[in-house]
């Protein structure tokens, strides 16, 4: 068995494994879904990685990087800020 055949039958498991400790399906299910789990979380790393370059490119052709930064992170604070003085946001 070859070293790349090897490493990605241990992520596989543990994929399989976080998805059984994450939501309440079985082992065994959780094995049938292996591909879709795997097809999933490529879908999910590959808008993570796609939406970051356009961000990065974003940022890096602006005038004013370091305000951009500062107002997102500020946004982030006050989004966690509200969420943990338990706020509830009126529903239309």
């Amino acid at each position: 068995m070859s070293a790349r055949l090897a490493t990605a039958s241990v992520a596989v498991t543990a994929l399989v494994l976080v998805t059984v400790w994450v939501t309440d399906l079985s082992f065994e299910r959780a094995a049938l879904l292996a591909p879709v789990l795997v097809i999933g979380l490529a879908a999910v790393a590959g808008l993570l990685v796609f939406w970051g370059r356009v961000g990065w490119d974003s940022l890096r052709g602006s005038r004013h990087p370091r305000l951009l930064v500062a107002g997102g992170v500020a946004f982030v604070l006050l989004l966690v800020a509200l969420t943990l003085l338990g706020v509830k946001l009126p529903r239309e």
